[in-house]
């Protein structure tokens, strides 16, 4: 907790003035970009309920923790056990990261990655910054975000994925951000940064998890850039399975031009408190997006989506289909937001938000939104909140299916069109075990 006195920004304040002596060899840009961040977000502070975006999510459990930065702590992490967290079920390179730092002692990069373009943020701020100069900050909103303002401020490590044009990688790169901590030691903040950049014509897929070890109180607060050139194409998949103690807030700002292709798999399924920010912009005309998400709620845990894809241009598309599953007393929010700019004729958008509450105490809150201002569109979107279909479970457990059972037929069932989705068979099957896994680890609270 904060000092008695202390306000809620005053850890953050006083972190990043120790942090920028730390860091003061970099570059005058860089520098700036970090002193512009902390004022954009010392200008905005914590977001409230008042606002829009937070209606229904209050940030307060975080701006009263009194979170400060995490140290490196990697050496206290083997191998053996980050290949039991990642579970590594399919050929790819596995890039690791120890509260928000690179750890190549931990990291497996596959046989035929030799010529992978990926590298550690901090080596590349250290040897060949000018490559990051315009590209950190480009994409993402610091003023719309101020957690992405605050990301920003901190910018120390973090992956670097850049793709030359044609070129196109067969395996998925899988980068792994663990939060590791004691049970006993101060509630602590982790800043990890991803930049995507896909030249023309290329392809890959990335993998971006969050697990945790040990009990400690943690707040993760993530931030991904990604531009995509003309007929790329980029897949995503964030998975976030951190502990109860965790509080995750993450934003992925995606810039796509023409006709290229983005598909992003947004899987919740651990985190006390976890919001989770989608922002696409459609620049070029023929690009396509598909945003597909799974969400699981247990216990009095609260789990907050929010997109906004922007049609921009003409002569482009969205999919968009997010699912949600609560149980407990959880709380879910789903807040979906798509513009059709004046000038985007022949857009075309669909947006869905089905819903599975296992118990009384559950709830959702979901607001599907379009905001059209042309005339020559095809537009749709939709929600629903229900309970297990109870003809569906009679009708097991008459064919002598036990209850619990019938109910995670119907449950991994509801989930399906989400896992089959990713972009790896075993990633699916490992998301669908989990889902259930989790559900069982906190008494499933569904109705009798």
């Amino acid at each position: 907790m904060s000092p008695p006195g202390a306000g809620p920004l005053e850890p953050y304040e006083r972190d990043f003035e120790i942090f920028r002596a730390g860091v003061g060899g970099d570059p005058a840009w860089l520098r700036g970009l970090r002193e512009d961040a902390m004022g954009q977000f010392r200008e905005a502070g914590f977001p409230s309920t008042r606002l829009e975006a937070w209606k229904y999510t209050s940030t307060r459990p975080i701006a009263e923790a009194g979170f400060t930065l995490a140290a490196s702590d990697a050496g206290s992490l083997t191998l053996d056990q980050v290949e039991q967290l990642c579970f590594p079920v399919f050929a790819c390179s596995l890039f690791v990261f120890v509260n928000g730092r690179f750890a190549p002692s931990l990291s497996t990069p596959s046989t035929r990655a030799a010529g992978l373009p990926f590298e550690s943020l901090a080596r590349l701020r250290s040897e060949n910054p000018a490559f990051l100069e315009g590209r950190l900050g480009r994409v993402a909103e610091l003023k719309e975000h101020p957690f992405a303002a605050l990301n920003t401020a901190f910018l120390d490590d973090g992956a670097a994925i850049s793709l030359p044009a044609g070129a196109v990688e067969e395996e998925p790169v899988h980068l792994v951000f663990v939060s590791v901590g004691d049970g006993d030691e101060a509630p602590w903040v982790t800043h990890p940064r991803v930049l995507v950049h896909a030249a023309a014509g290329s392809r890959v897929t990335i993998i971006q998890d969050h697990v945790s070890v040990g009990s400690a109180p943690r707040f993760t607060n993530a931030v991904t850039e990604v531009t995509v050139e003309e007929n790329a194409r980029v897949d995503l998949v964030l998975l976030q399975r951190e502990g109860d103690a965790s509080h995750h807030i993450s934003g992925l700002h995606v810039r796509q031009e023409r006709d290229s292709r983005v598909s992003t798999h947004t899987v919740t399924l651990g985190g006390g408190f976890v919001r989770n920010d989608l922002t696409l912009l459609l620049a070029g005309e023929g690009a396509e997006c598909k945003l597909r998400g799974l969400f699981l709620g247990t216990g009095d845990e609260t789990v907050d989506n929010h997109t906004l894809v922007d049609h921009a241009v003409p002569h482009c598309t969205s999919r968009e289909l997010y699912k949600g599953v609560l149980a407990g007393t959880s709380r879910g929010v789903f807040q979906g937001r798509v513009i059709v700019r004046p000038d985007a004729q022949q857009t075309n958008a669909f947006q869905s938000n089905p819903n599975l509450l296992l118990s009384d105490g559950a709830e959702v809150n979901t607001k599907p939104q379009l905001e059209i201002h042309a005339d020559d569109v095809r537009c749709s979107h939709g929600a629903t909140i229900g309970q297990l279909d109870l003809d569906a479970l009679f009708y097991l457990r008459s064919r002598g299916i036990a209850e619990l059972a019938a109910r995670d037929l119907l449950t991994q069932g509801f989930a399906t069109e989400i896992t089959d989705s990713l972009p790896a068979q075993a990633l699916g099957e490992r998301v669908r075990e989990l889902l259930l896994d989790r559900l069982h680890g906190a008494g499933n609270g569904a109705r009798s």
